[in-house]
């Protein structure tokens, strides 16, 4: 497929996210650069198009996609974190941008009935599902004086055990899988899908969610497009300069004393889908 490199990280993630998002967003342990919503809305999404994240979280695609001047429709499963994307658009956006969003509770893997008043006339939809993996808020301090590195409430996104947050195996292909069949209904023909997802390690194995992703969005019916290498690093004289957390620091330091041949992971995996047009679907 024909891949591309986007530098996505020439600032740090912080410095994107300083005074345009509220603070109460570092609580989510899963955000989207700024930067790369940004690219993604303006690369695959037309001007006044329509752009829906299924699983928009703290609402980093539905502020950059108003601030470009696109419609936005975010679905988040957690009140918590919806009541908080809209408290960003507020923040982050003059009123007559932020009414180009809006943000709705419920279940991405429900998609058809929650945007029923909108199929068939979405452009894009952009979604970063979790990673089939712990995810959380890390506390240096706390974790130096004993205590766990990711309090308890800000693990995999919510305490609910529906939450596909905390799905592993085939519980997770099962929900993406439901997720991205009911994107393809209501994408519009010829409409685009994008995933940003990041392989991972459990266990001492490769966890290939990108693989994983194509032939899920395979099985609903769409054709994959286009690979996208999206760097978390910057980009400096030539090479690249990791910004790794704590966490990860720590995790590829315990696999290489165990042998394990583990690098940092700088990027992610931005996977682009398209719907097939009416008379390409009936070929």
């Amino acid at each position: 497929m024909p891949l591309a490199v986007w530098p996505c990280a020439q600032t740090s993630a912080q410095y994107q996210r300083a005074g345009r998002y509220l603070p109460a967003s570092t609580a989510h342990p899963g955000k989207m650069l700024p930067e790369l919503a940004r690219r993604l809305v303006t690369e695959y999404c037309p001007p006044s198009g329509l752009v829906v994240d299924p699983m928009c979280g703290i609402g980093t695609t539905l502020v950059e996609a108003a601030a470009l001047g696109r419609r936005a429709v975010g679905v988040e499963l957690e009140p918590r974190w919806a009541g908080l994307a809209r408290a960003n658009l507020a923040h982050a956006l003059p009123a007559n941008q932020a009414a180009l969003a809006q943000v709705r509770v419920g279940d991405a893997r429900r998609l058809p009935a929650l945007l029923a008043d909108l199929a068939g006339r979405i452009d894009l939809l952009v979604t970063s599902p979790p990673y089939a993996c712990d995810a959380g808020v890390i506390d240096k301090p706390a974790w130096r004086a004993g205590q766990p590195l990711c309090p308890k409430d800000t693990l995999n996104y919510s305490r609910d055990p529906a939450n596909l947050g905390r799905a592993r195996g085939q519980s997770w292909r099962t929900g993406i899988a439901e997720i991205l069949a009911g994107c393809a209904q209501v994408l519009r023909p010829g409409g685009l899908l994008v995933t940003v997802t990041k392989n991972t390690r459990r266990a001492g194995r490769l966890n290939d969610l990108a693989t994983a992703t194509v032939q899920l969005a395979n099985q609903a019916g769409f054709g994959y497009l286009q690979h996208i290498l999206a760097l978390h690093t910057a980009v400096r004289h030539g090479g690249l300069v990791a910004r790794p957390s704590f966490w990860q620091l720590t995790q590829t330091r315990k696999a290489r004393a165990r042998g394990e041949p583990a690098h940092l992971v700088v990027h992610e995996d931005v996977l682009v889908f398209t719907k097939p047009l009416q008379e390409d679907a009936g070929a």
